[in-house]
């Protein structure tokens, strides 16, 4: 057992505190990743703070890592002792559903492992990424490109992939017209992604306060949905939107911009529940789906994507005294784009 730094939430109600963590040997075909920073997810906040339900405190999250392979097991043949790698939302899944042959893990159908809230195959809670190391299957560490820095490379890891599976199943590309709604740590990662994929795109946020960070960040259009206008100007125009937003918004309204056969694919999760009617769906034969990051094989098929076009989330860098502070900007919407924490810091 390695005994190693992290911080941890006590409880739902107090602030993330240095401790210890014990992570497992090195199994014949994992691997001990050094991690090098470790992103901050909204999900982090959610499950720590227990708005999700019970947490099972204390607890260790972060599911945006990126690091350095320390050591390999002695069957490991994808990764070697130097290799970059980084870890997502995922460290396991039953890997014999017919999701899982698909390479479809987000969606195993036995229940995948979630890097930390989870029980791994060990019988013991999986820990996350505001660690220093972690031990992972080979098959669930992703390569990450040169080209890539690795503090840029972890917030990809849950963002990047939770935007570039919908921009990618629902083919963004040239001809199609995209909308993102929201501009944060989801939405600027779907902004870069659906403008590389040759996609026409549109932020659809709340104010035009980020506009110029949008029109930078690739986006065609900017508008603000607190103008009533910007839903009669836009009614009928998108092939596909995606929803970034963990707020309740007003679906019916969303839905009157899609095009004949468009989609609005949720990605952000709202405390309650959604409601649609159903002649918001009927006229123009319109979809609301959802989607959920994505499976081994298309997370790293995005960090190639990214690496090949130069996409790198936009962060602001932090040391781990400073975690608590930043949850609370997060909370307030006030960080452009994504928090990552320097994780020589922890100890």
């Amino acid at each position: 057992m390695l005994t190693v730094h992290a911080y941890a939430a006590p409880s739902a109600t107090e602030p993330l505190a240095p401790t210890t963590i014990e992570r497992r040997d090195v199994g014949p075909t994992e691997i001990l990743i050094d991690i090098k920073f470790a992103g901050i997810c909204h999900s982090d906040i959610h499950t720590a703070r227990g708005e999700w339900g019970d947490a099972g405190w204390p607890i260790v999250v972060g599911h945006e890592i990126a690091g350095v392979v320390a050591e390999v097991g002695s069957d490991v043949s994808k990764h070697k002792v130097g290799d970059r790698v980084g870890v997502g939302c995922l460290v396991d899944s039953c890997r014999e559903c017919d999701s899982c042959k698909q390479g479809l893990e987000q969606y195993c159908l036995n229940g995948n492992i979630g890097t930390y809230g989870g029980i791994g195959r060990d019988g013991k809670p999986t820990a996350g990424g505001y660690s220093t190391h972690i031990v992972v299957e080979e098959d669930f560490a992703l390569r990450i490109p040169e080209g890539i820095e690795l503090d840029e490379a972890a917030p990809l890891l849950c963002a990047g992939i939770t935007l570039y599976s919908p921009l990618n199943h629902w083919d963004a590309g040239p001809g199609k017209k995209v909308a993102i709604i929201g501009l944060g740590g989801l939405g600027h990662m779907g902004v870069k992604i659906a403008h590389a994929m040759g996609a026409e795109v549109t932020v659809l946020s709340q104010s035009l306060k980020k506009q110029e960070d949008g029109l930078r960040l690739g986006a065609d259009h900017y508008y603000a949905t607190s103008d009533p206008a910007t839903f009669e100007q836009l009614k009928g125009s998108f092939d596909l939107i995606v929803n970034t937003v963990s707020a309740n918004l007003d679906l019916d309204a969303y839905m009157s911009l899609l095009r004949v056969d468009g989609t609005l694919v949720e990605v952000g999760a709202p405390e309650h529940p959604m409601s649609v009617k159903a002649f918001s769906l009927l006229p123009g034969r319109r979809s609301l789906a959802g989607s959920s990051i994505g499976g081994i094989p298309e997370t790293q098929e995005m960090l190639d994507f990214c690496a090949e076009h130069g996409l790198g989330a936009e962060i602001e860098v932090i040391s781990a005294d400073k975690i608590n502070e930043a949850w609370d900007r997060v909370v307030a919407s006030d960080v452009r784009y994504r928090f990552v924490i320097d994780t020589a810091t922890l100890g």
